[in-house]
């Protein structure tokens, strides 16, 4: 069915907007997504979506061609870029680049990640004077920031500069139908952290190869070497995207799971009494309130859905904040059960293109709120309303302000 939906009232609330669309049923056109859209908001439908081999999810076109032959035009350097990324592309090109990222997301590649990130929460939170702060600003981004580029081996570069980038990128790709001008400022920002990246590996290639490399651009570099790498343009694909998604999810992770817990201080004390709640506490922060709202695919090969013929070229919406709710695959889905045991959330998709920073992600969240449970008995203080970013794909807060002075 066609289906009036303003995207402006799912960026304070969406969850009731989403329960109106799944309970009126399964699937729904919309002209709000990128001049019109299926959209998937049940549980089964979602994760069978994003499995579907019919469904491709080469969609970075839809960004611009909306918007006419000017943006198609102007914003051409933008798309090549981005649909060279892992997370945009199909097999094979998508197993390939994902077996040359793989050796640097296992565990083993982390040994002391998680004891590096507490030291630095403990550093930050060191250097605050009593009284309000802003939790997302000191905490939710510059650690996540410091890690990826750590990850990524760039001591050398000032993470203001690549979060103002990755801010602007968001802002194009996590609006429903961007304009122009959100486009020029993606692309501006796109191509200075791909400039960025032409001088890295321009240093980098001075010198001999390592035979192991120490992070994820000498991994890649090392792929290309190879010849897993099939050009420059599709290693600085992979660099600027490893560097924008590095940090986004885990930041709004953050910010929703802290606020979550701000307003539940009895779960806040029932996760300091016991450290083995944290890592299920994590997963249904996620489902409860998912940084990622929605993904998108493109119908590569025509189907029927729902008694609904796709045809080529269709694009589908997978709103994963709605199946994240869904009554049928979790009871009582619009609360907060940190010790909750059911079907598992979606919001690092599932799938050939499941998140593969997902284990990372739960790595960040887990120092960052283990040193956070350690540091406030009382747990965390509201000082000021927050304030929810205008993105309706990432879902979080631009300012999350809290008292860090102690209680005597």
């Amino acid at each position: 069915m066609l289906t009036p939906f303003d995207p402006s009232l799912a960026l304070g609330d969406p969850y009731p907007v989403y329960a109106a669309l799944r309970d009126a049923g399964p699937l729904h056109h919309s002209e709000a997504f990128f001049g019109g859209a299926w959209l998937l908001t049940r549980y089964d439908d979602v994760a069978l979506a994003l499995k579907d081999p019919r469904l491709s999810a080469q969609r970075t076109g839809g960004w611009v061609n909306h918007a006419g032959e000017e943006a198609r035009t102007r914003l051409a350097p933008f798309q090549r870029l981005f649909a060279r990324a892992m997370l945009f592309v199909d097999a094979p090109d998508h197993t390939r680049l994902r077996q040359v990222l793989a050796p640097g997301f296992r565990p083993s590649a982390w040994q002391s990640l998680a004891q590096d990130i507490s030291q630095d929460v403990d550093d930050a939170l060191d250097a605050l004077p009593p009284g309000p702060f802003d939790f997302m600003q000191t905490i939710a981004r510059a650690i996540p920031a410091k890690v990826v580029a750590r990850l990524m081996g760039l001591a050398d570069v000032r993470s203001d500069d690549f979060i103002t980038w990755s801010d602007d990128i968001a802002a194009f790709i996590g609006h429903p139908a961007p304009d122009l001008a959100l486009g020029q400022r993606a692309q501006r920002s796109a191509l200075a952290m791909a400039a960025m990246f032409q001088r890295e590996l321009q240093r980098r290639r001075a010198a001999p190869l390592p035979a192991e490399p120490a992070d994820w651009t000498g991994l890649l570099l090392q792929a290309e070497a190879q010849g897993l790498i099939t050009s420059t343009e599709e290693l600085l694909a992979q660099c600027v995207m490893l560097l924008f998604a590095g940090h986004e999810t885990t930041r709004h992770l953050l910010g929703n799971g802290v606020h979550a817990l701000a307003a539940r201080p009895d779960d806040w004390q029932r996760l300091r009494g016991d450290a083995r709640l944290l890592p299920g506490a994590l997963r249904e922060m996620l489902r409860f309130d998912s940084p990622v709202q929605y993904s998108g695919r493109r119908v590569a090969e025509p189907f029927t859905l729902h008694g609904q013929a796709l045809a080529r070229g269709d694009l589908v919406i997978t709103l994963i904040g709605a199946a994240n709710r869904d009554p049928a695959a979790y009871t009582a889905p619009d609360e907060l059960r940190i010790d909750r045991k059911e079907a598992a959330h979606l919001s690092f998709g599932t799938g050939p293109h499941v998140c593969i920073g997902a284990a990372l992600t739960y790595l960040e969240a887990q120092a960052v709120l283990g040193a956070l449970l350690r540091r406030w008995p009382q747990g965390p203080r509201p000082a000021g309303p927050p304030v929810r970013n205008a993105n309706l794909l990432y879902r979080g807060f631009d300012s999350l302000p809290l008292d860090a002075t102690p209680l005597t």
